[in-house]
């Protein structure tokens, strides 16, 4: 099953795309000439506005087309022309923002303003950025320089990194013959039930990095010194910062995240000892096991079941959902397989100009593919509850962006739980553990070893054995003795793409507070029943609406306070408690 992108465009000779982007190259040349030359009026806000919609409309549609063909073929050479075409472009839209951002700074009385116009008053939280944002606007002098160096720096090392990944061929040994494997297919193995199967994939995996590490080393360094570059140029103390500003996201409420995270390592590590001894074997855990199932699990899931199960489930609680479920089905939204060229993991793309997403899997039959599926589809349905939100307004943050689907995951597992058998509950527990603790102590791992890369950058070049050993050090600080000290996976800094997205630094501390935020409003559903739906889909149109406190705040979540956290991360307590007296 693969998607259909004609939605979009029958191809990149298409007369609509390329009247599409010659519009988006016009428009754009003009938006920022005039927002340069702005007085800053009620007339001339509302103009700026409606531009910026069209603008975002066209980029959305256009640059989808481009990205989302490379990621389903990695060397279609057609797209990687449209996707260099388009980024000069996207430049553009950078200056027109950073001018619009520079003229609001100066004007002292904005709300006034937004009071006398309804168009204004809905893109009032937008303006309000705008203007905060000013003290963080790169000298106009400089910016066109900068956005066009990005694009033979950071863009051009982001863009090697997919392909490197995506035409990786990995030699295993499967039923004493030797084949060539995708490396996202081999990665996937790791969900075998055959432990010597999980064995072989990851020797293979970590004997095939070394092949392209100096590429891939080049990247991270190139992505991670530009990015203290544009740090320095935004007038940001540092790069996390930077990261914190374009989540929506203040200090207070990562601090106190990172702390709960931190105070639930010794629980989490005593799961993975659990594994380790439910596996057959004391100590910790080896790392080709971390996702090994466990009890009785199907592993032989198609994707006709997998619509069958998530209309069910997902649609008890949402018939909009299971409706919304039906049509990505229906209307080939879905990259489903592994294949060459393809790139790894899964993703959701909305693409809100046509209501619609498009989902990327490496679906392989288990229960764990399935629940992955669950988790794009609430992000789809995330963008389906924003349908009628204005464009310029969907475009919510990475921390809120996780809500949905970890709902969705949370959602889909209580419910199969509910009739599940007692081997049945030991993998469904098990699953949503590890699910747990990738997001929770990998994300930390990740955080930590992100932090001391961009911190080392400032005055060296790190090789990939300097990499690898920051990589197994923050593995150390939080995998600690649940992880076997001989059996880790040294190269997660060339396996995540995550590191190398030159929009978005610490891009994966989000997941982690999607993850918990999920689970403290996956409580109040509990609490309230098929009542909660309507402030739930409120909750996720309004996620571009205010920063990530004030919308947490719409439904009595305080996301400084540390103990929500702890009563987030004790729900994977009660759930290891549970899973302990079972297999006692």
């Amino acid at each position: 099953m693969t998607w259909d992108l004609t939605k979009l465009y029958a191809s990149f000779d298409d007369p609509a795309f390329l009247s599409d982007v010659e519009e988006l190259k016009t428009l754009a040349d003009a938006a920022v000439e005039r927002a340069r030359a702005m007085d800053v009026t009620v007339p001339a806000l509302e103009d700026a506005i409606q531009t910026a919609d069209r603008l975002a409309t066209l980029a959305t549609k256009t640059m989808s087309f481009a990205q989302l063909t490379l990621a389903a073929d990695a060397n279609c050479e057609p797209a990687m022309a449209a996707y260099a075409r388009l980024l000069p472009v996207m430049n553009r839209l950078e200056e027109t923002t950073s001018a619009l951002s520079a003229k609001l700074g100066g004007c002292e009385d904005l709300d006034a303003l937004i009071a006398q116009s309804d168009l204004l008053t809905q893109h009032a939280f937008l303006l309000r950025k705008w203007k905060r944002s000013a003290a963080h606007v790169i000298d106009p002098a400089l910016e066109p320089t900068v956005l066009k160096m990005q694009m033979t720096g950071g863009s051009a090392w982001e863009q090697l990194r997919d392909q490197l990944d995506g035409n990786h061929m990995v030699e295993i040994e499967l039923d004493g013959e030797k084949k060539p494997l995708p490396l996202s297919a081999v990665r996937g193995m790791a969900n075998s039930p055959d432990a010597e199967v999980r064995r072989k994939a990851y020797e293979a995996e970590l004997a095939a990095y070394p092949k392209m590490e100096i590429p891939m080393a080049a990247c991270l360094n190139g992505i991670k010194g530009e990015a203290r570059t544009l740090c320095e140029l935004r007038h940001f103390d540092s790069v996390l910062d930077m990261a914190l500003d374009s989540a929506n996201m203040d200090r207070a409420t990562l601090d106190a995240l990172l702390q709960a995270m931190e105070e639930s390592l010794p629980m989490f590590r005593r799961y993975f000892k659990l594994k380790a001894r439910m596996l057959g074997y004391e100590g910790g855990l080896r790392f080709y096991d971390l996702f090994a199932p466990v009890g009785k699990q199907r592993g032989d899931y198609t994707p006709e079941d997998a619509r069958a199960l998530l209309v069910k489930e997902l649609g008890a609680f949402s018939p909009r959902m299971a409706k919304m479920i039906g049509r990505a089905f229906d209307e080939r939204w879905i990259d489903m397989y592994p294949r060459e060229g393809k790139g790894g993991g899964a993703f959701c793309s909305g693409v809100h100009p046509l209501g619609m997403s498009y989902v990327l899997t490496n679906f392989e039959g288990s229960y764990g593919s399935v629940s992955t599926l669950a988790h794009e589809l609430g992000h789809a349905y995330h963008n389906e509850c924003m349908r009628d939100v204005p464009i310029l307004m969907a475009d919510y943050p990475m921390p809120l962006a996780e809500t949905a689907s970890i709902f969705n995951e949370t959602l889909l597992a209580q419910r199969m739980l509910a009739g599940a058998d007692r081997e049945e509950k030991i993998a469904m527990l098990e699953q949503q553990l590890s699910d747990g603790a990738q997001v929770i102590v990998d994300i930390l791992s990740r955080f930590l070893f992100e932090k001391e890369v961009v911190e080392r950058r400032a005055d060296t070049t790190l090789s990939p054995r300097e990499l690898c050993r920051i990589m197994l050090d923050a593995q150390e600080k939080t995998y600690g003795d649940g992880l076997a000290a001989d059996c880790r996976h040294a190269y997660m800094w060339a396996c995540k793409c995550h590191y190398y997205y030159t929009g978005v630094h610490f891009y994966n501390f989000p997941y982690a507070f999607g993850q918990l935020f999920a689970l403290g409003v996956y409580a109040l559903y509990e609490k309230r029943g098929a009542a909660f739906l309507p402030d739930y889909e409120k909750l996720l149109r309004m996620a571009g609406s205010g920063d990530v406190r004030e919308v947490a705040a719409s439904v009595g979540i305080d996301v400084a306070d540390v103990n929500f956290w702890r009563t987030s991360l004790g729900v994977f307590a009660g759930m290891l408690e549970e899973l302990e007296e079972l297999v006692k």
